[in-house]
């Protein structure tokens, strides 16, 4: 067997190298506590943050509600700038560590604890300035920093823990992604029952100081998890090998390609066991032109690239759509964390001789997810397996189509149940009507929301090739962070117009008094934009084409065996030696 040992590139293991003890739900069980934790702080926060704007710092409803989204809308941004690192220059792993304590760090207790540090209440919103203003926003930045790069690279991490080389492997990969969510879920729970209650009644800043010591308590499991771990090594930067394709194919813009797709140049010898080796499709053809290799030129990642690179470049291209059509969601989702809230601070909060804190609402969703999360992984997804052979049940972009269509179901709700609290408070505002008639939006939304995110998540990280996976699960959170942001700018656009167009030359959502407002209309504008994004959605969706690879380590896996030699280069030579061993040099 001697003659047929192979020197492979660096960062290849044999089956024999690979230590077994390392990932799969061993793994997993360390992120799921560190989700829990973590997110038992987060969603309390963005449950209560609005009222701590509003009540403590003095912000007016729309600055409130802004500054909020505006907040959510930052730390979802800087998930990409997590993503990207974690692929370049930091493990996912150390990405996680290393901002997660700057989010522990981000936290309002100091502020909270201390009244000197409050600004007193203002007729004109914002009220916070001076040193107090770059106290609060020097919190803000830090919680959005850390909180933001640390979800870039939480689901590529867990991925990674599972081969997705075998069935099984895949089957464990779809359950890791609802087994996260569920995590995420019974935190929240928590987070927005007992926390909000602690923060309402108790104090701000004992409220924070709880979810200060839970994140870093949560940063520390993982720590101790970390013999348990696979670590990936973090290769070329994605945004460069993008770059790379960009450029050489507009350099190449004047040449023809050639009528086979096998005279392209694809594999070289270096190869490493990490790149996944993605078949050529048909799209966006102009981009090929980035792997003709000229005949006047050497190879180099500026003169000429692979087809596997191209191919990154088009999956990416690709998913742009898909990420466009899931931004309107998460707008809706906005709204239940900010206007939905302040409706049920003025609605009737008692629960028998209970009052419940208004930012506790959204554990009507949460309860939902919490159950019918178990139902789905244990029942309906191994019923649906039989049915569709798929290893997650259902495709993942049949699953976010669900999601978006009760989106739009929710908002519809919303604005009818607007108009009810609304009309019995006019009518005798000594009476409101219960808070649980929010409970219909939030289920609904609380099951879209099921579908959506994890649907997504395990959508970008199936899809994109394993050097990319964590800027391309942050994906999710970009849409997320673009949905916030559009939040803030609806609200300031609506309220410009219907200031200048209503009769009472007021804002719809203008003002501190939502009896005054018609936030119902705002409901109903954001259902029928959710409908029409659900259309243009399903367009895309039907337009996308799954990728089909092939890992280099199932080529390496045969030259071991003798079955497969190396294939040097792409073009004609390396497609006379390919149909010897009935393999497309595009395959490989």
């Amino acid at each position: 067997m001697e003659e047929n040992k192979v020197e492979f590139g660096t960062g290849y293991k044999s089956l024999e190298q690979c230590d077994k003890r390392k990932g799969g739900f061993r793994a997993s069980m360390f992120l799921f506590v560190l989700v829990a934790l973590e997110n038992m702080g987060f969603v309390a926060n963005m449950a209560s943050m609005v009222l701590y704007f509003l009540l403590v710092m003095h912000f007016d409803l729309a600055g409130s509600a802004n500054t909020l989204t505006n907040l959510m809308g930052s730390i979802y941004l800087l998930s990409v700038f997590g993503g990207f690192i974690s692929d370049t220059y930091l493990t996912r792993f150390n990405t996680c560590l290393i901002f997660g304590t700057i989010e522990a760090l981000g936290m309002f207790t100091i502020q909270a604890h201390i009244h000197k540090l409050q600004p007193e209440a203002c007729s004109n919103s914002p009220c916070v300035k001076g040193g107090k203003a770059l106290m609060f926003y020097s919190s803000l930045c830090l919680l959005a920093l850390g909180a933001g790069a640390m979800r870039g690279a939480i689901p590529a991490l867990g991925g990674d823990q599972f081969d997705q080389k075998d069935e099984k492997g895949k089957k464990s990969l779809s359950s890791f992604f609802n087994w996260l969510l569920l995590s995420t879920t019974l935190g929240s729970t928590i987070g927005v029952t007992v926390i909000v209650w602690i923060s309402m009644n108790k104090g701000w800043d004992l409220g924070f100081l709880i979810i200060t010591l839970a994140t870093f308590l949560g940063f520390v499991v993982l720590a101790i998890g970390k013999p348990f771990f696979h670590i990936e090594t973090p290769g070329d930067s994605p945004i460069i090998r993008v770059i790379q394709v960009i450029v050489v194919a507009i350099r190449n813009r004047r040449l023809s390609l050639p009528d086979n797709h096998d005279e392209l140049y694809d594999i070289s010898e270096d190869a490493t066991i990490n790149d996944d080796k993605i078949q050529h499709t048909n799209q966006f053809r102009s981009l090929d032109k980035a792997a003709i290799l000229r005949p006047d030129s050497s190879t180099g990642p500026w003169k000429v690239c692979t087809v596997t690179q191209v191919e990154e470049v088009k999956i990416l291209t690709r998913m742009l759509p898909i990420l466009a059509s899931t931004i309107i969601v998460n707008t809706c989702l906005a709204q239940l964390q900010t206007f939905s809230v302040q409706q049920g601070n003025i609605m009737d909060l008692h629960l028998g001789s209970f009052k419940i804190p208004p930012a506790s609402i959204p554990v009507i969703p949460l309860l939902f997810m919490a159950v019918l999360l178990p139902f789905y992984e244990l029942i309906f997804v191994p019923l649906a397996r039989k049915i569709t052979n798929h290893a997650s049940g259902i495709t993942q972009l049949q699953r976010v189509g669900v999601g978006l269509f009760l989106a739009a179901v929710s908002m519809g709700i919303a604005g009818i149940i607007e108009v009810k609290r609304r009309h019995q408070a006019i009518k005798d505002p000594t009476k409101p009507i219960s808070l649980f008639w929010l409970s219909f939006q939030y289920g609904i939304f609380g099951i879209a929301d099921m579908f959506t995110l994890i649907g997504l998540l395990e959508f970008y990280y199936k899809e994109a090739s394993s050097g990319m996976r964590s800027l391309a699960t942050s994906f999710t959170y970009l849409s997320m962070s673009i949905g916030y942001f559009l939040s803030s700018i609806f609200v300031d656009l609506i309220n410009s117009i219907t200031k200048r167009t209503t009769k009472s030359k007021q804002g719809w959502l203008q003002g501190q008094d939502l009896n005054k407002s018609n936030l119902n209309l705002f409901y109903w504008f954001l259902a029928i934009l959710s409908c029409l994004n659900l259309l243009n959605y399903l367009y895309w969706s039907s337009w996308y084409k799954y990728k089909t690879d092939t890992t280099d380590y199932e080529l390496k896996e045969k030259a071991v065996n003798g079955s497969t030699p190396f294939l040097k280069v792409g073009g004609t030579q390396a497609a006379a030696v390919s149909k010897q061993n009935g393999v497309s040099p595009a395959r490989t």
